[in-house]
């Protein structure tokens, strides 16, 4: 097996001497974990500046919702097909290089769109080629991404610094809309992709100074399809890896369709204007960047991460229901925040003990099927639309959130492996 992390002596010093008062930040002591975070905030705000630029370039061209509903499935297909051959290469190839790579194909497919936006030749098969390309690029990214995480910081640390990442992404998914929009009022559509082409140039500064482990020689020795087997075969047959994928994918199937009905609640059930649909999309995101910091709080000092997660995924239901229930705009408002909240718990803890447990010269593997579920939630989205048409939006929402509650139970009493676990 690979070296498990790259933390040496100077970041042991480093992180002695070094004093937060909070624990809450304490996994930013260690100077390539802070290089691999300020690369996730340059990351996914450019993400989110991209997702509103290019939603704006179509409804502006076509009038078709039906074409945004297609655009954004095809921003995720990507790890749907190719994503599995990701984690393949995260496992047998140079991840230094297979980051920038990725990154460098971000920065060009980014800065060229620009110049087609600013020439005034832009047709939508640009954006959807565009948004390819780039989905494609981002799911050879991020399992690499996600599999350093245990490299850079001690495993006693790892639960503080996957909150703190989920934090960044979430603090942007507050932020990176609103400045998207004001962005398109100030500079243009085209001035936003050349921000986005400055903020990927900055995730290659943070690459270039990040010490990246060297890739573990055993996947070399196969084939890619003995290598992909392998990987499959691991979370096949090991029962706690199962167990936390399968208990992941479904709440993200069931759950994150909700945000897609927010404009039949802002419009049919709460009776607001846009500026209070923007509410109701940003309070999920403010709940989440909430939560996350406080389990990077109580990482250290609760170490029954099972029982955790199984309340925050019970809690998850209770809120999606009591959403369901309210015609008051305010505790709308606060019923989102905490649902945000609960489904950022659920899920930064299970990617942490996936992490510890998986064993680094298949973590790449394991990391591109537990993003899998992303390629499948605009099949749940279009489900939830169905549903929502047929019974209405407040019944199917009390519908998923019935269902997780349900999951939950079933999961504290068919799979007390999870119950039990520790970290």
């Amino acid at each position: 097996m690979g070296e498990p992390t790259t933390i040496g002596a100077e970041d042991e010093i480093e992180a002695t001497s070094t004093r937060f008062r909070l624990k809450t930040f304490s996994s930013l002591r260690y100077q390539d974990f802070r290089y691999l975070w300020t690369g996730t905030l340059f990351m996914s705000g450019g993400q989110w500046i991209q997702q509103v630029t290019l939603g704006w370039l179509l409804y502006d061209l076509t009038g078709s919702s039906m074409l945004l509903g297609a655009l954004n499935g095809l921003r995720m297909l990507p790890f749907l097909i190719s994503g599995p051959l990701a984690g393949v290469a995260a496992d047998r190839m140079d991840r230094r290089k297979l980051m920038l790579n990725a990154e460098y194909v971000l920065v060009l497919a980014t800065l060229g769109m620009g110049g087609v936006v600013a020439s005034g030749l832009l047709q939508v098969w640009h954006l959807f080629l565009f948004t390819l390309i780039t989905g494609i690029a981002w799911s050879f990214n991020e399992p690499v991404r996600q599999s350093l995480i245990p490299n850079v910081v001690p495993k006693e640390e790892l639960m503080n610094a996957v909150a703190l990442n989920s934090a960044g992404f979430n603090l942007n998914k507050v932020i990176g809309p609103a400045l998207g929009g004001l962005l398109i009022a100030l500079f243009g559509a085209a001035g936003n992709f050349f921000v986005q082409g400055v903020a990927y140039m900055c995730v290659l500064v943070t690459i270039y100074l990040m010490r990246v482990p060297a890739t573990p020689d055993q996947a070399r020795k196969s084939t890619v399809f003995a290598n992909l087997k392998e990987g499959l075969g691991y979370v096949w047959s090991t029962p706690v890896v199962f167990a936390l994928m399968m208990a992941d994918l479904l709440p993200r199937i069931i759950v994150v369709p909700y945000q897609a009905l927010m404009p039949i609640f802002q419009k049919d059930v709460l009776k607001v204007g846009p500026e209070g649909l923007g509410m109701l999309m940003a309070a999920p995101g403010i709940g989440a960047v909430l939560t996350v910091l406080l389990l990077a709080s109580i990482a250290h000092s609760f170490r029954r991460k099972g029982l955790l997660l199984l309340g925050a995924l019970s809690f998850l239901g209770i809120f999606l229901i009591l959403f369901s229930l309210t015609t008051s705009f305010p505790l709308a408002i606060l019923a989102l925040v905490g649902v945000g909240g609960c489904q950022i718990f659920f899920m930064a803890i299970t990617n942490a003990l996936l992490q510890m447990i998986v064993p680094d010269e298949l973590r790449g593997r394991v990391m591109s099927l537990y993003m899998l579920d992303r390629g499948l939630i605009p099949a749940g989205s279009m489900l939830a639309g169905v549903s929502a048409h047929v019974i209405g939006a407040p019944t199917t929402v009390a519908w998923m959130g019935s269902l997780v509650i349900v999951l939950a139970v079933l999961m504290a009493w068919k799979a007390p492996i999870i119950r039990e676990l520790k970290a």
